[in-house]
């Protein structure tokens, strides 16, 4: 599936959920082709946020590509559930994945895109096995478990760091952040080589959504060397 670099992805994990399908849509009418969903445990990481049953409300609220994140231990039990709920792409964390490489088939196996994510403690080199065989890297830019943190300053070196591996295996998956991206940071980002933008705080806790994704985007098409 194409889509035109930078995307930004809005983490409902910040919007208000007595609203979800309302500011859903203002997303997507502002031209939001992604919709990222962070699903949380509270034993892989210190939180519960929801499960498959609030991914399948935001499917049904827009036709938005469903980016979804476990940050959940055994996530190999709930791949088909995801699925089931609509998610188009799911992205499950190394250090929760023992058997990674069967995780990713698996994950493919249900017609969805398959994503890697990492901790910021976690070195890139522990995911080049399986680079080759996933959509999506996604470079935990705070400590998972919490919307609203600050940016690791080290995850831009990362970005370059993972930019250059797979320019080096010469393969074509995505480079995801996920983590306190904003407007003043998000052009250096996408400048250190991510390709898709996960803002949650940033979008739905903004006087104005639209307004947001518009300043969020225009910063990020600067970065990328995209902007017209």
């Amino acid at each position: 599936m194409d889509f035109e670099l930078p995307i930004l992805a809005p983490s409902i994990l910040a919007s208000d959920y007595t609203k979800l399908g309302e500011e859903i849509t203002t997303c997507t009418d502002a031209g939001v082709k992604w919709i990222h969903c962070d699903v949380m445990d509270g034993h892989f990481v210190p939180n519960i946020s929801y499960g498959p049953a609030i991914v399948e409300a935001a499917g049904r609220a827009s036709d938005a590509f469903l980016d979804v994140h476990l940050m959940i231990e055994n996530p190999d039990q709930y791949i088909e559930a995801f699925a089931d709920a609509g998610a188009d792409q799911l992205t499950v964390h190394q250090e929760a994945c023992p058997h990674l490489h069967r995780t990713i088939q698996s994950i493919k196996q249900q017609d969805m895109m398959a994503g890697i994510a990492v901790n910021p403690a976690t070195s890139l080199t522990t995911i080049e096995p399986i680079l080759e065989y996933v959509d999506l890297v996604l470079i935990m830019s705070v400590n998972p478990g919490f919307g609203g943190q600050s940016f690791i300053e080290n995850t831009y070196q990362r970005l370059k760091d993972m930019s250059i591996i797979r320019e080096n295996k010469q393969l074509g998956f995505l480079i995801e952040v996920d983590g306190g991206v904003g407007i003043d940071n998000i052009e250096k980002v996408t400048r250190s080589g991510a390709d898709v933008l996960v803002a949650g705080s940033s979008v739905f806790k903004a006087k104005n959504i639209t307004k947001s994704i518009e300043d969020l985007t225009k910063r990020a098409r600067m970065g990328k060397g995209t902007l017209v």
